[in-house]
């Protein structure tokens, strides 16, 4: 259509405005800015697809070597990501001895400067540290490093109550669940946190996630969470922040693990102690986040909007091209009717990107649920072992 255009409309003798672009009757440089636009969308699909390879491959060489790397597992983990939190360590681990003492506890210290790995060492539990800053980078540590049938993580901040522990464990135990999540919102959060915007955002990025994957999750920023083996073995961590806790839920719920919610009362944070998440810029992590993981786990929802927006703007902006065309039988705009061709075969090429990265998408979706029950048939190979070896020692 456009090559019609200026096949027809060469321009000559015709009176045309300053802004008309002249077109030369080789039509070499347009026909290769075109095969530059379709190359550079199917170079755009193959960097999406090594992408999503790459991440897969990862997670699955991950789950691998890590489990066959240990023979033995504990029942209960808890696990402490520590930055500065000598005024609150303590009671968090000595409530967990309370009312988890079958549980074993371990402390990652990211790099504090007081006397939070003292402390957490002088009650008796396991200290290690992670030496790259950000919760995210903590939790890739101890998801790597720790086997257990069962994973409690909960801030050492002193902000969840571990009385509520016992009913999540036996969730993930008794219910299968794979992830239980200890939901804030819907008890005291909004009452004691004293930072409103936290309590907005908070609001929001739950609704968004609810939304965008149609799922009932209650509490998406949550510190404190319960996970199963085959939840930890198979999640990679892709963040280094805060916005790792929404990362967890995603991928639970895209891929279709059983969530569960337990309701607890959350108190602030005690005098003295300060929060280490910075309002806008850990808020702006979790909103890329959101978008990041929308686009790989739902890619033809993602690129079908896009496609939609490119061609409305196309169609918006070329009608008075046409309507001028048809009033006067001269196309005076070029540049006009050249960039909405582009668009639109942007949109063209956007809608077929999401379509192939959704097949994409639902292979590896196959793949992730052989490894999972590669990885659940070897727990219970390595529990049942245990239970051997206990009878024989009795």
């Amino acid at each position: 259509m456009l090559l019609y255009f200026m096949r027809k409309h060469r321009l000559k003798n015709q009176p045309v405005a300053e802004h008309t672009l002249i077109i030369n009757e080789n039509k070499n440089t347009i026909l290769a800015l075109i095969w530059y636009n379709i190359v550079g969308g199917y170079a755009y699909m193959a960097e999406c697809f090594l992408l999503i390879v790459i991440k897969n491959e990862k997670s699955s060489f991950e789950a691998k070597y890590y489990f066959e790397s240990r023979t033995d597992m504990d029942k209960i983990a808890v696990l402490i990501p520590c930055y500065n939190e000598e005024k609150t360590i303590e009671k968090v681990i000595k409530d967990t001895q309370k009312y988890l003492p079958e549980a074993v506890i371990y402390v990652y210290n990211n790099n504090s400067t007081d006397r939070t790995e003292e402390i957490a060492k002088s009650c008796g539990a396991i200290v290690r540290n992670e030496y790259m800053q950000g919760k995210g980078n903590v939790i890739r540590r101890m998801f790597r490093e720790i086997e257990a049938q069962c994973y409690v993580m909960v801030d050492g901040d002193d902000t969840y109550p571990m009385e509520s522990a016992s009913e999540m464990v036996d969730k993930v135990l008794s219910h299968n669940a794979d992830m239980v999540v200890g939901d804030r919102l819907s008890s005291t959060y909004f009452t004691q946190n004293k930072r409103p915007f936290h309590n907005f955002g908070n609001s929001i990025v739950r609704s968004s996630i609810n939304r965008l994957f149609d799922c009932d999750v209650r509490d998406i920023m949550t510190g404190y969470r319960a996970f199963s083996y085959e939840f930890v073995k198979t999640f990679p961590v892709l963040s280094k922040g805060f916005e790792i806790e929404t990362e967890m839920t995603i991928h639970a719920v895209t891929n279709n693990m059983q969530i569960e919610n337990v309701v607890i009362e959350y108190r602030d944070r005690p005098e003295g102690s300060e929060s280490k998440l910075n309002t806008y810029s850990d808020g702006f992590r979790v909103i890329r986040t959101i978008s990041r993981l929308y686009r790989d786990y739902k890619p033809m929802h993602f690129f079908s909007a896009m496609a939609v927006v490119l061609a409305i703007l196309a169609i918006v902006f070329i009608i008075p091209v046409f309507k001028e065309y048809w009033e006067t039988g001269l196309v005076q705009r070029f540049p006009t009717l050249i960039v909405c061709g582009f668009t639109m075969i942007a949109a063209l090429q956007a809608f077929f990107n999401g379509m192939m990265l959704q097949n994409m998408a639902i292979n590896n979706r196959r793949v992730f649920e052989m490894q999972l029950n590669g990885l659940h048939r070897k727990k219970m190979s390595v529990i049942s072992e245990e239970n051997n070896n206990s009878k024989i020692n009795q």
